[in-house]
């Protein structure tokens, strides 16, 4: 069955907080109306953490009643997982499931707060791209934060990364793409050390290092994906969602003071459009920038926060 109006996949755990937020972003697009929601709720892995599972479960069913009575949403499902099948479970088998009805898809996590024109660019880019088969992901997320140009040139461009905070892709791509690899040789075979080194930009973005993870993630899986197909990601010139969980998470509290995030932004707040671009290729321009932008993982220090630095360094140089 195909739909034009892409629907949007959820997926959530424990933190209420983010959860609410993200919801109420996602309630204030200008599409929210004619978009379907689907919710898929993982379970607890012990009894404190199906007491915050219950918590986000319970504010799930409320809202769900009040976007049934007054259509602020086209339709919304919630998915309750019996067990806890882990984050990577859940995305790979909701994406899935969504994929037997639909064949397009707008995936969110439970901290990605989107711009009140998000679904309007997400379904624009769906629809302008959908015959044209190397443009692989669209992304909601950008590192940079380029002018809106007033030339007529487009307001976004492609890149070969992906980004996982706000994203979609379309069943096609997606069937005739993803493996959701088990081992890192399964993951980099076919690929030389000039292609780990062009994934990697030159050694500042290393997320290869996330194949010894296990279960592997699934973006990195993805973004091997991407390379290997030749792909491309049309990604907006500025970031239409904000990931919430980089404030809110205990390692950002406990060193703000030290570190800040380069490009932890507001999302954009005007509509940008999407259109059908002769030449779809990547820029070295902006690739040379994104190299800067995500140098170490775009983490950059405050005066106290270097010292610091500088002092752990000596202190690990010792052991």
């Amino acid at each position: 069955m195909t739909h034009t109006t892409a629907p949007v996949a959820m997926f959530v755990y424990n933190r209420v907080d983010n959860t609410q937020s993200t919801l109420r972003h996602l309630l204030a697009n200008d599409m929210a109306r004619d978009t379907d929601l689907f919710v898929f709720s993982d379970g607890g892995k012990d009894e404190a953490s199906w007491a915050r599972v219950n918590e986000v479960r319970r504010y799930l069913h409320g809202l769900k009643e009040l976007v049934d009575s007054n259509r602020s949403l086209k339709s919304m499902t919630i998915v309750e997982r019996q067990t806890n099948i882990y984050l990577e479970r859940n995305i790979t088998e909701g994406i899935a499931q969504v994929f037997e009805s639909y064949d397009r898809i707008i995936v969110l996590e439970d901290d990605i707060c989107t711009s009140p024109y998000y679904l309007r660019y997400m379904n624009q880019a769906f629809e302008v791209y959908k015959d044209v088969k190397r443009v692989m992901h669209i992304a909601g997320f950008t590192n940079l934060c380029l002018p809106i140009p007033d030339d007529g040139a487009p307001p976004f461009y492609f890149t070969p990364h992906m980004s996982g905070w706000g994203w979609g892709t379309w069943r096609d791509r997606w069937r005739e793409h993803f493996v959701h690899y088990q081992s890192k040789q399964e993951a980099l075979k076919g690929m030389t050390q000039a292609d780990m080194d062009a994934m990697q930009y030159g050694g500042v973005f290393p997320c290869l290092k996330s194949l010894d993870r296990s279960p592997i993630p699934w973006d990195i899986c993805w973004e091997i994906a991407i390379y290997k197909a030749g792909g491309l990601c049309l990604t907006p010139c500025r970031t239409l969602v904000r990931n919430i969980g980089l404030q809110s998470g205990t390692h950002f509290r406990a060193f703000s003071m030290l570190q800040s995030y380069e490009f932890d932004r507001p999302p954009l707040q005007q509509p940008i459009e999407v259109r059908l671009v002769d030449k779809i290729e990547k820029d070295p321009h902006i690739e040379a920038l994104f190299a800067e932008a995500i140098r170490d993982w775009g983490i950059r220090y405050t005066p106290l926060g270097k010292c610091v630095r500088f002092v752990y360094k000596m202190w690990k140089g010792k052991k």
